[in-house]
């Protein structure tokens, strides 16, 4: 589609082109969270959280999105990092979630267009213990026809068949003397932290007060009413005035009794899902590979993510701490077990250089197989005019941010129209995702990240060279990176910035921890912490990645 020359700057490019990044200053949001009466305070800084944050706030009304720990440090870092429509809700007949998610889709690769990247998924046909049989393979063809017509085509290209050479062109790790062929489709991928945040800090640009690091610990009421919450910052209780809450804590609502005695909630069914991250080396594919789980009916991915491949599956019952989730030794071995099943590779547990597991809210009373749950969502409004959202996925938590906004607007008396269709976020307006991945190296590196705020970054290089140093032995990120974090994308401590802002404990667990001094160093001169405050912080994620690197292993 062409479209044609602009005689005058496009008002919302415009509006983000700016000289100077968004700078949210701790200390204003805290003195605004005390002062202000808000329409809506959303407790929850995952993404659905603040999507639903952002919707509000371009609305006009006014915003606070709070979050207990970090933005996306629960589910919304965990996930598979795929946004797409996904194949087995069609199995599951759900065809209206699959069109919708397409659409939304869509939507995020044009608004977060530097987040947000087009994936091939590639699904073999294998002789012996593949996901289907071959003499399946036509009735699987049929299934990614409607895939491709309930929206898979707005990608610009359809599904392919490939021929067996293709297969192994694709991941020439497969065992040749099984593959007799494959399909190809086209879903999307993101580094889903960075989206969350991203999308918080779009929020604090319309006008939203963001904090992270904020416990809500009750729902107030005034006649009969929710009149805000009451918040732990740090050693100090503030009392946050709204006429309205919107309850976006995903499965910790599960266990969150902050809203109130006999407040109905929808039954969350927690389903667990884990990942482990491997050498790309082990596997050499550039694309998504689907692989069998020998005696299981689920089946597994690899996702190439730089010098790495992420392992993983989903959906497995939980009923343990909502706080400490980790991949085990036991699913550890199932993964490589699928991986080695399907591969001719000699991936073992010592090659693992990172894991993680998170926790997907399935709205589900328990009974039956948490894989066949369908991931619809739910919004309940309380007569108090307590707003819950619970459910859901990645892919569609702008419209049901959309959706929850519009029961807020109920809930105050008032009606107004969603702008977040095709707002950009931070960083995407003017972004051209091709030309600057064609480049590669550092533009490439940190287009994919900042979009047009990468400029930022190097801003801080040439002012001070020595940022222009790795963080992490092996990883392409930057010590810049580590300061931008603090300054701009409120990280408060080496988890925020190894865990979230950049992805090094994903991507070299160990190596991260042995970068954790020098990173504390760089935050300590951001915020001014003591010797003793830093050395706690490094000492406490030492700890956690021993921890989980101990529970994977099984010792």
């Amino acid at each position: 589609m062409f479209s044609l020359p602009a005689r005058k700057p496009k008002a919302q490019a415009k509006r983000l082109s700016y000289d100077r990044p968004l700078r949210l200053d701790r200390a204003d949001q805290v003195a605004a969270l005390q002062e202000t009466v808000y329409d809506v305070v959303v407790i929850g800084g995952g993404v659905t959280g603040a999507y639903t944050a952002l919707d509000a706030a371009t609305r006009g009304l006014r915003t606070a999105l709070l979050e207990k720990d970090d933005f996306a440090s629960g589910t919304s870092s965990k996930s598979s990092k795929m946004v797409h429509g996904g194949l087995r809700y069609i199995e599951q007949g759900n065809l209206p979630l699959v069109r919708h998610s397409l659409l939304e889709r869509q939507r995020l690769r044009g608004n977060a267009s530097h987040l947000v990247q087009r994936l091939p998924f590639l699904f073999p046909v294998l002789e012996k213990n593949g996901i289907f049989d071959k003499r399946l393979a036509a009735g699987f063809e049929s299934l990614l026809w409607t895939y491709d017509l309930a929206g898979g085509w707005r990608e610009g290209v359809l599904h392919q068949k490939l021929s067996k050479n293709e297969v192994l062109a694709h991941c020439p790790t497969f065992k040749p003397e099984e593959v007799r062929g494959g399909f190809m489709y086209y879903d999307a991928r993101a580094d889903d932290a960075r989206l969350t945040m991203n999308i918080a800090r779009t929020a604090a640009f319309y006008g939203a007060t963001v904090l992270n690091g904020v416990k809500a610990t009750e729902v107030t009421r005034s006649g009969g009413r929710v009149s805000g919450v009451v918040v732990q910052i740090g050693d100090q209780e503030v009392n946050v005035r709204a006429t309205s809450v919107v309850n976006a804590t995903g499965v910790w609502l599960r266990d969150w009794s902050g809203a109130g005695a006999g407040t109905a909630v929808p039954s969350i069914r927690p389903a667990k899902g884990v990942h482990v991250v491997v050498p790309w080396s082990k596997i050499r594919n550039d694309c998504t590979v689907t692989i069998p789980v020998p005696g299981r009916t689920r089946r597994a991915t690899i996702t190439r993510w730089g010098n790495v491949s992420y392992l993983g599956t989903t959906d497995e019952d939980y009923r343990g701490d909502l706080d400490d989730v980790h991949c085990t030794r036991e699913e550890l071995d199932f993964l490589l077990e699928g991986a080695r099943s399907a591969l001719d590779t000699d991936l073992e547990a010592d090659d693992v250089v990172g894991s993680y597991a998170g926790l997907r809210p399935l709205v589900a009373p328990p009974g039956g197989k948490s894989v066949e749950v369908k991931r619809n969502h739910e919004i309940r409004v309380g007569r108090d005019g307590l707003v819950t959202v619970v459910g859901g996925k990645l892919t569609t938590s702008r419209h049901m941010a959309e959706q929850t906004v519009d029961k807020v607007e109920r809930v105050l008396g008032r009606k107004g129209r969603c702008r977040t269709k095709n707002l950009k976020l931070l960083g995407a307006a003017g972004y051209d995702a091709e030309a600057v991945v064609a480049s590669g190296g550092l533009a490439a590196h940190l287009g994919e990240r900042y979009g047009t705020e990468a400029r930022f970054i190097t801003d801080l290089v040439i002012e001070d060279p020595p940022l222009g140093e790795p963080v992490v032995e092996g990883l392409p990120y930057l010590k810049a990176e580590v300061v931008y974090a603090v300054r701009h994308e409120m990280a408060r401590s080496v988890d925020d910035v190894m865990s979230r802002r950049t992805r090094a404990r994903l991507m070299a667990r160990d190596a991260s921890a042995e970068a954790a001094a020098e990173v504390g160093r760089l935050v300590q001169q951001e915020l001014g912490l003591s010797d003793e405050q830093t050395t706690a912080q490094v000492e406490q994620y030492t700890s956690a990645v021993a921890h989980e690197r101990r529970i994977l292993m099984g010792e």
